[in-house]
């Protein structure tokens, strides 16, 4: 109790761990890696309190109910999930979300400019990306004509599903949807699938994160290409990923809670967007599966996995 009382006399971070350590280990240490270079450093000038979800969503509201107890003096997380339930769990301790999709959507936010409320952050939101990644599965399957889309229904973005199905109607294809709710859900879903689908689009959320290595592993068995949207998918045997680089995304993030810490209200500092992207290609698993990437696509990755 001593040690608790005399860690309360520095500022402590609550930190919402969507996903498991071994997806966030990068994002952790970016974030707290600019938040040394800013001047806070763990266990001196700040305290850091961390919770993992390990992708289950009733963890959330467990998570952020244990640290509006504990009195934190701002919650960072990221995934448009955890946030919303962080978000109904307090009005008064500031938010920090390094990643959420559609916040002005999720009454996260009142506007991008002017968010208002206990909320601020970073947002991933934009059709724009939905449609590159269902180009470059037609680019890598350029026969394909049935797409389906595995999806947490539980998820508030349900608009990257939309965004999914108008991109692909745009193009021509087909959709399938394979709703998951649990880490239980995955393998059902691979085996519903229809066996003309030819290519798989992972909705980009801390189960699929999570899951990763179950999610690819079911993939390549069935020989059938993936999209993911996040880069640690790929390194644990996925096809194909482009995404924001989510460790850009924590270490500003970290630039968010110094504002906050400092004084400053989160309903007043705008929410950002992405600045960097990576495309990623894992070709280990291209040739597992018996798929040959366009050298084109090869020459604009950002990173390659031989």
């Amino acid at each position: 109790m001593v040690a608790r009382a005399q860690l309360r006399t520095i500022p402590t971070i609550g930190m919402l761990g969507a996903n498991s350590l071994s997806t966030q280990a990068a994002w952790n240490e970016a974030f707290i890696q600019r938040l040394r270079e800013l001047g806070w450093i763990e266990g001196s000038t700040v305290a850091i309190e961390v919770r993992w979800a390990e992708g289950r969503s009733q963890r959330y509201a467990e998570i952020a109910a244990e640290f509006v107890r504990l009195k934190v003096d701002v919650i960072v997380t990221s995934g448009s999930e955890a946030v919303v339930v962080s978000r109904q769990a307090t009005s008064d301790i500031p938010i920090v979300f390094a990643a959420a999709g559609d916040p002005i959507g999720n009454g996260l936010i009142a506007s991008l400019a002017r968010p208002g409320g206990n909320s601020t952050g970073l947002s991933i939101q934009s059709a724009d990306v939905a449609g590159k990644r269902v180009e470059l599965l037609r680019e890598v399957v350029p026969d394909l004509r049935q797409l389906a889309i595995m999806a947490n229904v539980n998820s508030p973005i349900a608009a990257e599903i939309n965004q999914v199905q108008a991109a692909a109607q745009t193009r021509g294809l087909e959709l399938s949807i394979l709703e998951i709710r649990r880490p239980e859900d995955i393998a059902p879903a691979f085996q519903a699938l229809k066996a003309a689908v030819g290519a798989l689009y992972v909705q980009a959320d801390p189960l699929t994160s999570s899951n990763a290595a179950q999610i690819v592993t079911l993939a390549r068995a069935a020989r059938l290409p993936t999209m993911h949207g996040n880069q640690g998918s790929v390194e644990a045997g996925g096809l194909m990923s482009y995404a924001p680089h989510f460790p850009d995304l924590w270490r500003r993030a970290a630039d968010y809670v110094d504002k906050i810490l400092r004084g400053a209200r989160p309903g007043e500092i705008p929410v950002e967007q992405p600045t960097k992207f990576k495309l990623v290609f894992n070709l280990k698993t291209a040739k597992a599966i018996g798929l040959t990437v366009p050298p084109r696509l090869l020459f604009t990755a950002d990173e390659v996995i031989e």
